[in-house]
C-alpha cells in the first residue's frame, strides 16, 4: 500500500513546514499541537495550501484519517517524544506507522522500534536536514526502522524530498533500528566540522591577511562557484559577510557575540566515535571549539596571558593568501567527510545495519545543510561500480599530492605564528599525517605501559606478545 494520509504532531517551524510540504504534494494532512492556539494560527495562515484537518486531540486526529496512514512527530528530542508516543499509541490500530522526524538520539530510536513492534505499531526514526526552508521546499530525509513502513511511506516521502541533481530524490531507506537517526547525527557532526573550518578560514583571512567584509563576501561567493568548494555552507557564508547591521552602522557579523550554541548532536557524534573506536579529530575539535567559545569566564581569565609571535613569517600577497586559504579549506573539508563516513562504516558493521554509504552521500547532495559538490566523490567512493571507486580514489589522491597540501601546511604556519587558533584545520592536517606515517611514536606509549603496568607489547621483528623487566 501507499500512504497518502499523514498526521503531523508538533507545529513549530519545522513541523509546520513539513505539514505544508506534504499537503502541497497531494497528501491529506491532519495537524495537531499541544497548544490549540498554535493549531488555529496554522490553519488561518495555511489552510488554503492543501487538504488540512485541524485537530484538538489525538482522538480527533485518528478520526480524521481513515485507512492507510502515518503519524509524524516533530517535537523536541527526548522525553517529549516518549510522551507523545505514549499518549498517541492507545488510539492507533495495528499496522499504523509512527515517524519520529526530530533529532532523536539513535539508542532511543532503537528502543522505540522494539517497544512499538510488540504493540503492532510500525516505527520509523527519520533524520531530516534542510532547516525551515528545506522542510517546506524539499529536505534530505534519512528514515530507518521498520522496512515495511518505509515501503508504504516511500512514495509520499519521495514527493516531499529534495532533488539530488542526478535525477533522484534525497531520501532512501537507511536500515534497521536507529540507523536513520545515527546517520543524521553523523551528518550534524560533519556539519559542526565544516562550519568550524569556515570560521577558522574567515579568522585567518580577516586577522592575518586583513580582508575586509566586502573582500570576504566576494571571496566566499567566488569559491562557491568552483568545483572544489561549491556548497550550501559556503554560499550562506558569503551572504553573512554581505549583511549590513540594521540597528547600527557597519556589518552585522562584527556585532555578533562570539559564543556558539549547540543542541547536542555534535557531542553525541563525539561520544559515539569514542564508543566505536573511530578517530574523528576534525569534528571533535569543532565540538571543543564551541564549548570553549562558551567558556567566557575561563577565556576572560586567560586573555591577559602573553602571546609571543616572534616566529612571524613574511605574509603572502592577498591573492596568494586567498589561494592558500582555499586549498586549506578544501582539504580540511575532505577530512571532515572522510571521518564521518568512517564512523558510519564502523557503526554499521557493529549493528549489522548494512548501510549503503554511497546512498547516504547521494541523499545529502540536495536539501541538507552539508550538501556539497564533494559528496559526489563519496557517492562514487562507496559505489559498487569499480570505475566510480577508482575515479573517487584518484580525485582524493590528486588533491593531496599537489600544491594544496603545501598550502594547508603554510596556512597553519601563518595562523600559529600569529597566535590564531585553528583547531579543526590543525586536526585535519594531523589526521592526514598520522594516517600516512609508516611508524608512529605510540611505540613509546606501549613501552611506558609495559614499564609501569606490565601491559605487554608486540615487536616488529617477532610474532607474539612480550613483557620485559625495564629496570
Amino acid at each position: 500500500m501507499s500512504i497518502n494520509q499523514l498526521g503531523v504532531i508538533g507545529l513549530g517551524t519545522m513541523g509546520a513546514n513539513i505539514a505544508r510540504n506534504a499537503a502541497r504534494n497531494g497528501t491529506k494532512v491532519a495537524v495537531y499541537n499541544r497548544t490549540t492556539e498554535v493549531t488555529k494560527d496554522f490553519m488561518k495562515q495555511f489552510e488554503g495550501e492543501g487538504n488540512f484537518a485541524s485537530c484538538e486531540s489525538y482522538e480527533d486526529m485518528v478520526k480524521a484519517l481513515h485507512g492507510e496512514r502515518a503519524f509524524l512527530i516533530m517535537v523536541k528530542a527526548g522525553p517529549a517524544v516518549d510522551a507523545v508516543i505514549a499518549d498517541l499509541t492507545p488510539h492507533l490500530q495495528k499496522g499504523d506507522i509512527i515517524i519520529d522526524a526530530g533529532n532523536s538520539h539513535y539508542p532511543d530510536t532503537e528502543r522505540r522500534v522494539e517497544e512499538l513492534k510488540e504493540k503492532g505499531i510500525r516505527f520509523l526514526g527519520m533524520g531530516v536536514s534542510g532547516g525551515e526552508v528545506g522542510a517546506l521546499e524539499g529536505p534530505s530525509m534519512m528514515p530507518g526502522g521498520d522496512k515495511s513502513a518505509w515501503e508504504d511511506c516511500k512514495d509520499l516521502l519521495s514527493k516531499m524530498a529534495a532533488d539530488d541533481g542526478l535525477g533522484g530524490k534525497c531520501v532512501a531507506y537507511i536500515g534497521e533500528g536507529g540507523s536513520g537517526h545515527f546517520v543524521k547525527m553523523v551528518h550534524n557532526g560533519v556539519e559542526y566540522g565544516i562550519m568550524q573550518l569556515l570560521a577558522e578560514t574567515y579568522d585567518v583571512l580577516k586577522n592575518v591577511a586583513g580582508y575586509s567584509n566586502e573582500q570576504l563576501a566576494e571571496t566566499f561567493a567566488a569559491w562557491n562557484e568552483g568545483e572544489d568548494l561549491q556548497s550550501f555552507l559556503v554560499e550562506i557564508t558569503a551572504k553573512v559577510f554581505e549583511k549590513k547591521d540594521d540597528i547600527n552602522d557597519g556589518h552585522l557579523i562584527d556585532k555578533i557575540h562570539d559564543v556558539a550554541g549547540q543542541k547536542g548532536t555534535g557531542k553525541w557524534t563525539t561520544i559515539s566515535a569514542l564508543h566505536y573506536g573511530v578517530a574523528i579529530p576534525t569534528i571533535n575539535a569543532a565540538v571543543d571549539a564551541r564549548i570553549m567559545s562558551g567558556s567566557e569566564e575561563l577565556r576572560a581569565e586567560h586573555r591577559k596571558d602573553p602571546v609571543r609571535t616572534d616566529l612571524e613569517e613574511p605574509l603572502p600577497k592577498p591573492e596568494q593568501m586567498r589561494s592558500i586559504a582555499r586549498s586549506a579549506l578544501h582539504l580540511s573539508v575532505l577530512t571532515a567527510y572522510e571521518q564521518g563516513f568512517e564512523l558510519m562504516k564502523v557503526a554499521s558493521k557493529e549493528h549489522n545495519w548494512d548501510l549503503n554509504l554511497s546512498e547516504c552521500a547521494r541523499i545529502w547532495l540536495g536539501g541538507c545543510i552539508i550538501r556539497s559538490v564533494l559528496l559526489k566523490v563519496y557517492s562514487d567512493a562507496f559505489s559498487e561500480d569499480v570505475s566510480r571507486q577508482k575515479t573517487a580514489a584518484m580525485y582524493k589522491e590528486q588533491q593531496w599530492s599537489g600544491e594544496k597540501q603545501v598550502h594547508l601546511r603554510l596556512f597553519l604556519e601563518l595562523s600559529t605564528s600569529r597566535g590564531i587558533a585553528t583547531p579543526s584545520t590543525s586536526a585535519a592536517m594531523n589526521y592526514f599525517d598520522t594516517l600516512h606515517r609508516k611508524d608512529l611514536p605510540q611505540s613509546l606509549v606501549q613501552a611506558q605501559r609495559d614499564f609501569f603496568g606490565a601491559h605487554t607489547f608486540k615487536r616488529k621483528d617477532k610474532n607474539g606478545v612480550f613483557h620485559v623487566e625495564w629496570e
